[in-house]
């Protein structure tokens, strides 16, 4: 007599396989947002002034 092979995992198994890929992905998220927060990006140094004043009197 042969045992049947179980083909469906349990939803105990399956639960727990889809928490891990949850938390992997949350914590790989805040990593990415950590390391992000690291790298200095270029911003502009000097202040720009538009006069518009000339653009309001045509109007």
């Amino acid at each position: 007599m042969q045992l049947k092979y179980n083909r469906q995992p349990s939803l105990g198994s399956s639960l727990i396989k889809t928490l891990i890929k949850l938390l992997l992905i949350i914590l790989i998220f805040i990593i990415a947002i950590f390391l992000i927060e690291k790298v200095k990006f270029p911003s502009p140094e000097k202040k720009y002034q538009i006069d518009i004043t000339n653009e309001i009197k045509k109007l």
